[in-house]
């Protein structure tokens, strides 16, 4: 997932948003539903959910759209929690024509709408290697690069050749790995841009090699992490100011919240730095449980986690039901 690209204002009149979109060819639908697109499975409605045709269609969009609107650019929402207010202004949720993927030697142009799984196989079946960690990252090219997401010893930043990007007033800019500003879960890219393509770069390999380590990685999620239950990927960042190294699980382990519980929403005990929705859980249920976690481990460690799940949107008012 992208992060938030624009943020909300409290002055925004959000009366009649559709009177001042612009006329596209793609489809703008008031009022969305999102919970069921979030792996959390939770959630308020964007005010409007644009779906653009195409590059140009978002583009025009983007150069049209009143400055005072916010904008905010949603993947697969594989690492998002929606707040139960929902979402003002405008969700961009990029669909086919932004997932392509085409093979160039030992490089692969991909949309930013591509899944992660798909782009691994992708380059498995053509011998190319040093992208299977991918295929362990749930969620879209696009968002992946957004956070520099990483998994099993590998990151973005090791694979990503350069990146095309269209600003808040629908211009193109291409920006090379050394101008992304890539650190750990980060990138220093304006967060109003939105991702449109990016050049991966791997080497040659054996595709049966290749896949053996596809398969090693999955096998190793499905052993480890609560993939089947409603949840995101990892909840916290793993820190860097504890002095004895330990990972954020085991930091949240040792401050005894492996399984705590908040209303529906639980510390997954097979993997403690994930949150599930065992229910009908709402988003504040799980934000909350998260600060409680981030609470006791600092009580307890003296160090402080950082969300790596998105927070997005605003929460429900307590008068509303």
């Amino acid at each position: 997932m992208q992060a938030q690209q624009k943020p909300y204002d409290d002055d925004y009149a959000a009366t009649d948003i559709m009177l001042k979109l612009p006329p596209t060819r793609g489809k703008i639908i008031p009022d969305a539903p999102l919970a069921e697109q979030t792996w959390f499975c939770v959630g308020g409605p964007a005010e409007a959910l644009f779906k653009p045709a195409d590059v140009d269609d978002l583009s025009f969009f983007l150069a049209n759209c009143p400055d005072d609107v916010p904008i905010t650019i949603l993947g697969l929402a594989s690492n998002v929690l929606i707040r139960d207010g929902g979402i003002p202004g405008v969700v961009i949720k990029l669909g086919p024509s932004f997932a392509h993927i085409k093979v160039l030697g030992a490089d692969l142009v991909v949309g930013s709408a591509a899944v992660n799984s798909n782009v691994s196989r992708t380059a498995q079946s053509v011998g190319i290697s040093g992208l299977e960690f991918l295929s362990g990252i749930p969620g879209t090219i696009g968002g992946g690069i957004r956070m520099n997401a990483g998994a099993y010893g590998s990151e973005f930043k090791d694979i990503v050749s350069s990146v095309v990007a269209l600003d808040r007033d629908g211009n193109s800019h291409t920006l090379y790995a050394d101008q992304m500003g890539f650190s750990y879960r980060n990138c220093k890219v304006p967060k109003d841009w939105i991702f449109i393509e990016t050049m991966l770069s791997g080497e040659a390999g054996d595709p049966g090699e290749i896949q053996k380590k596809i398969k090693e990685i999955q096998e190793s999620r499905i052993k480890n992490q609560p993939i089947r239950e409603k949840t995101a990927g990892s909840t916290f960042a793993n820190p860097d100011n504890d002095p004895s190294g330990r990972k954020t699980w085991q930091l949240i382990e040792a401050a005894g919240c492996r399984g705590l519980k908040m209303g529906n929403a639980k510390v997954s005990e097979k993997h403690c730095n994930f949150l599930i929705n065992t229910g009908k859980a709402t988003a504040l249920e799980i934000e909350n449980l998260g600060e409680e976690v981030r609470r006791r481990v600092k009580d307890k460690t003296g160090v402080e986690l950082r969300w790596e799940v998105q927070r997005i949107g605003i929460e429900k008012k307590e008068t509303e039901e």
